[in-house]
């Protein structure tokens, strides 16, 4: 007795492989981007839900982050210290920042360096959905 569920079977399975290997090459940058997955010495999650994420930043002297993205977000700083922001196209931003200061932050990419000789520890509130797109006021 022969049977062509086989045959069926390949024919509807390649399309539905080729399907799933386009839907993890369009998460894959996303996913690349996000700084608890790229850099997990230095991102902690302490907590998540619908509306926020909140992470844990910790950063030694002189150590540096790779190139990662945000939402909008607030920092709380825990420590003070001396920090530099390298933008993608190359340009940077540095700042003292001191023990509970807060700032708001519109969202994007960048590398965080540690330029001073002390760790800096900081708390930062991601949002999440409406609210992850806002810019800077």
């Amino acid at each position: 007795m022969k049977t062509y569920f086989f045959p069926m079977a390949r024919a509807l399975a390649v399309p539905a492989a080729v399907s799933l290997v386009f839907q993890v090459m369009a998460i894959a940058p996303a996913m690349a981007q996000d700084p608890v997955k790229v850099d997990a010495k230095h991102y902690k999650v302490d907590f998540e839900n619908a509306q926020v994420r909140v992470l844990r930043i910790t950063y030694g002297p002189h150590e540096k982050s790779v190139m990662h993205a945000h939402p909008a977000s607030v920092a709380v700083f825990l420590t003070d210290g001396n920090v530099k922001f390298t933008l993608p196209d190359g340009k940077t931003l540095s700042s003292d920042v001191k023990a509970g200061m807060v700032q708001w932050n519109g969202g994007g990419k960048h590398l965080h360096e540690n330029v001073g000789d002390k760790p800096v520890e900081l708390i930062l509130v991601e949002l999440k959905g409406k609210h992850a797109a806002a810019k800077a006021k």
